[in-house]
């Protein structure tokens, strides 16, 4: 082995294999004489940019100067783009010629791989703090857990989960119109985030629940009628805040006798309930069988 080649391996070892061991790595096999590789060259950049606080970076390996870097990788026909980790080849890039398509690759690729970028270290240290928040919000203190969470809105002003536990918190607070004007200000970047939505269904329950309505009058007309269907919808409405089990069961009871009353607002506003409490929540798991219960049989 030439000198060369000794120096390119040593090169390829120091910008790729080590860095690989914490980041993913991607390697772009080039020449200056390929057009299709001066095409893909910006869309590689931008994505590198994009993804660089994830632990992605771009190391660019031109196979006339590297030929022996280039043979180890069998490389047949340039561009070549490969994914490297932990000084394994991961994935071929190659096929991916777009933004939209490497980005879907990539963000594939750092959900399966245990990548340490800035980003990740970021959200391991909020996890347990967002985990708090929802504790204290769980167990019905919202002031603290406004405090909370706009502490970490500091921190973290593009968290999707931080913005929904502090609009969700705002709402079991009363405060509407700090809730709506927070989730209406999100980015774009996390507006369609599931945790978004869930902030946004505890907003439109709470402004559809009946907390004053008088109960008894309405458990009244239950029981001169069961088939009052909207006084169980009503009913289901101003238990909402103070006792889920009963509003779900009254809204199961809707659903059971006529499952497309009011063209299936019972078993909208359940679902509604479900997504607010939180689709991994056991008593979301129960529920979700009674309903399936209901629907199949």
């Amino acid at each position: 082995m030439s000198a060369a080649e000794k120096e390119a391996l040593e090169t390829f070892r120091r910008d790729v294999v080590e860095p690989s061991m914490t980041n993913l790595v991607i390697v772009d096999f080039w020449a200056e004489w390929c057009g299709p590789c001066k095409q893909l060259t910006p869309v590689l950049e931008k994505a590198a940019a994009d993804y660089a606080a994830k632990g992605v970076k771009l190391v660019k390996i031109n196979v006339e100067e590297q030929k022996v870097i280039a043979a180890q990788f069998r490389v047949q026909s340039i561009p070549t783009v490969y994914a490297i980790f932990q000084g394994q080849l991961v994935a071929d890039l190659t096929p991916a010629r777009t933004e939209g398509q490497l980005s879907g690759a990539l963000d594939q690729l750092l959900a399966q791989l245990p990548i340490q970028g800035e980003a990740q270290q970021a959200e391991a240290e909020l996890a347990p703090l967002i985990a708090m928040g929802e504790q204290v919000l769980g167990e019905g203190d919202a002031p603290r857990a406004i405090s909370i969470f706009q502490q970490l809105l500091d921190m973290a002003p593009d968290h999707a989960e931080v913005i929904s536990g502090l609009a969700r918190a705002y709402v079991a607070a009363g405060q509407m119109d700090e809730a709506r004007a927070l989730l209406d200000g999100a980015p774009e970047s996390v507006a369609n985030d599931p945790a978004i939505a869930r902030a946004r269904s505890a907003l439109d329950l709470a402004g559809a629940a009946e907390p004053d309505v008088d109960t008894r009058g309405l458990t009244g007309r239950i029981e001169a009628n069961p088939d009052d269907l909207e006084a169980r919808y009503e009913l289901a409405g101003a238990l909402m805040g103070r006792d889920r089990d009963a509003a779900a069961d009254q809204l199961f009871e809707i659903i059971g006798r006529d499952r497309e009353w009011n063209e299936g607002a019972a078993r909208k506003r359940l679902l509604q309930l479900l997504e607010v409490v939180g689709l991994e929540d056991p008593w979301v798991s129960q529920q979700r069988r009674r309903l399936s219960a209901i629907l199949f049989t």
